[in-house]
């Protein structure tokens, strides 16, 4: 059985879902809060807090530091069109953070996540993504070789499964596969394209703005969901014909928007590789994992038994409905500018 006909009997579930989540977060929405902690002498520290803005306001979440803890100078604040960064530099009363905890008061009460990040005098560099779950982070006196890896790794993997607006287009694909095959070049085209651009814009080698990369992802699930119309009442195109170049084109402007993830957390240049590797692994093992659930969801509907008449609607529904939500979601990324 073709992928085609079994996928619209699956997504009226799935876009309840989609349906959901958008009206509450849009893609990418949030950007993440950084601190970078640098150890300049053995018992001085310089801090560097920074939070986003959101609609013209600091995220409200609060940096406390240990108990132990000084102010050597008075914390400075610079303005920044999407953050707010507070400078100070702190003095600690045994010379060490080693096994301190740095609180984030009012992260609970956030979706917003927070990378730390802490360069010791002796080169060792521990980075940390913080959650709102556990809104703390204990500063090691050595870094595990692994930190840096599981941290860009699961901020990749959350980006990808947050960003609903590339799950939709990765879903739009599986609409157009005709067969296994036809899913596997076309997904391999898409992470191809994407990788390609998320390094060159993270390395920075492209510059876009970030606000019309994300309308023209917006355009992009738009005019999928026109050609999977057109393939439905047996018109011809390329998107038919050649789904991976499709597929690629658009997975080059994709990629622009990963990169936004990368480029949001003004990483030092010296972290950018590691953290651009990692990050781009997180991204495909959530793609991954996406598509995964959505053949094990296959496999389900499959041994149930539904009226010829649901698919056909419900195909028909499904589609509309991508229309509908990506064509929401451009006007509203353009009228943003």
């Amino acid at each position: 059985m073709s992928i085609l006909r079994i996928l619209p009997k699956l997504f009226v579930g799935i876009f309840a879902v989609f349906l959901g989540l958008a009206g509450a977060v849009t893609a990418h929405e949030i950007r993440p809060a950084y601190l970078q902690i640098d150890e300049m002498a053995a018992n001085r520290f310089k801090v560097v807090w920074r939070t986003p803005m959101l609609s013209g306001m600091r995220l409200p979440v609060a940096l406390r530091l240990p108990d132990s803890v000084r102010n050597l100078t008075t914390p400075t604040e610079r303005d920044l069109p999407d953050s707010l960064v507070e400078t100070r530099v702190i003095e600690t009363a045994d010379g060490s953070l080693a096994g301190e905890r740095v609180e984030f008061v009012g992260l609970q009460a956030t979706i917003t996540d927070v990378l730390v990040r802490v360069h010791m005098l002796d080169g060792a560099v521990t980075t940390t993504m913080i959650h709102p779950s556990q809104p703390w982070v204990d500063v090691a006196s050595r870094p595990g070789r692994l930190d840096v890896a599981k941290t860009f790794i699961m901020h990749g993997i959350d980006h990808i499964l947050f960003g609903y607006d590339h799950l939709l287009f990765v879903l739009a694909l599986m609409f157009i596969a005709r067969s296994w095959r036809a899913l596997l070049l076309t997904v391999t085209a898409f992470t191809a394209a994407h990788s390609i651009t998320l390094t060159l814009a993270t390395l920075g080698f492209v510059h876009v703005p970030g606000p019309p990369v994300e309308a023209a992802i917006a355009f992009s699930i738009l005019l999928l969901a026109c050609e999977i119309i057109r393939i439905q009442k047996g018109q011809t195109s390329l998107t038919a014909q050649r789904p991976w170049m499709v597929a690629f084109a658009f997975g080059l402007l994709h990629g622009l928007g990963f990169a936004g993830a990368l480029s949001e957390l003004a990483l030092p240049a010296g972290d950018i590789p590691l953290a651009l590797l990692f990050f781009n692994v997180g991204v495909e093992i959530g793609q991954l994992m996406f598509i995964a659930a959505v053949i094990g969801l296959i496999a389900l509907v499959r041994l149930a038994r539904y009226p010829a008449w649901l698919g056909r609607h419900a195909f028909t529904t499904a589609t509309y409905a991508i229309g509908a939500m990506s064509a929401f979601w451009f006007v509203e990324r353009v009228a943003a500018f």
